[in-house]
């Protein structure tokens, strides 16, 4: 017997096909851009593109946010079993929530596009490329990609619609 949920969830996931097209487009601009570094930038290497501020390198990550637990080797599978999960919680969300607007729709596309985009990184070669380095001066910020940009945007566009949410509902209550 189906669960009764299905029809909902589906229909929501239709009517919120924005976010999967999102997902869609950052995966595939994501994974392009990953593909390109790989044929043409040789591993730990790379190129000034902005001297002082901007280069693009070709690195692999094999851990979480500045390469952290990347020397435990048990650590990719779990890397990998949270991307999957937060990929399938994400399309939960969509499919079961209500009242998400547009920059919701925008964020958690984004944020399903880079999930999806580091997994299969992390499924293909056991570690995510990193190849967008930037400096200010001595301060270097951690390699990142494509993909790792899109979640920041994407959880940034969430914050900002809760933040609006919010304003709004305290006016109305006065």
């Amino acid at each position: 017997m189906p669960w009764p949920g299905w029809k909902t969830f589906g229909g929501n996931l239709r009517g919120r096909s924005l976010s999967l097209w999102i997902a869609l487009g950052a995966l595939i601009v994501d994974q392009a851009s990953k593909i390109a570094v790989e044929l043409t930038i040789p591993y730990r290497h790379g190129y000034v593109v902005i001297p002082g501020f901007f280069n693009l390198v070709h690195s692999l990550n094999t851990g979480v946010v500045w390469g952290f637990l990347g020397d435990v080797p048990s650590m990719a599978y779990i890397f990998m079993a949270i991307q999957a999960l937060a990929s399938v919680a994400l399309v939960a969300w969509l499919g079961l929530g209500r009242g998400l607007d547009k920059l919701q729709l925008w964020g958690f596309g984004l944020i399903l596009g880079g999930a999806v985009g580091n997994l299969i990184d992390r499924i293909r070669l056991g570690a995510v490329i990193d190849f967008l380095d930037v400096r200010l001066g001595s301060y270097t910020w951690p390699t990142f990609n494509v993909a790792d940009s899109c979640v920041v945007v994407g959880v940034g566009l969430i914050i900002l619609s809760l933040t609006i949410h919010e304003v709004r509902s305290r006016r109305e209550r006065g």
